[in-house]
């Protein structure tokens, strides 16, 4: 599968759509489960505040993983990432309540390379504030 997104069709400073993602303590849960990541500071919020953080706090790859959802979600083709990377910034601080946290993504195109490749530079944010840094993909288009 390739990516249905045409190089040609798409300009420096291409904005893809804007993203929600809802984070509650039962979506951690069943991150941990999936991904073996049982560490207390995602479901205990006891340990959470022992160890300093202001409560049970998202998994970074999870974050990291709905981020680069904005990308694969307007390529139509997840294959068509060829890198990507983060900096982690601040923890997505997830409450024991029916709202949860909310992780908060948009993306624009932000250099066209060679060989029908494009940089899009993401912002992720959740609470107000940044979470992710340099949070950067590199796609091919088709």
């Amino acid at each position: 599968m390739t990516a249905k997104i045409a190089y040609d069709d798409v300009e420096v400073g291409t904005e893809l759509p804007a993203r929600t993602f809802p984070v509650t303590r039962d979506t951690l849960v069943r991150y941990a489960g999936a991904s073996g990541d049982f560490n207390p500071i995602h479901w205990n919020e006891r340990f959470a505040k022992e160890v300093g953080l202001p409560d049970v706090i998202a998994h970074g790859m999870f974050t990291m993983a709905e981020a680069v959802r904005v990308v694969t979600d307007w390529t139509g083709d997840p294959g068509a990432v060829v890198e990507y990377g983060v900096r982690f910034t601040r923890p997505v601080v997830v409450p024991d309540d029916d709202k949860g946290a909310v992780i908060e993504v948009t993306g624009k195109v932000a250099a066209k390379l060679e060989d029908h490749i494009v940089r899009v530079d993401l912002t992720v944010t959740s609470g107000g504030q940044k979470v992710l840094g340099m949070s950067r993909a590199v796609v091919r288009l088709a």
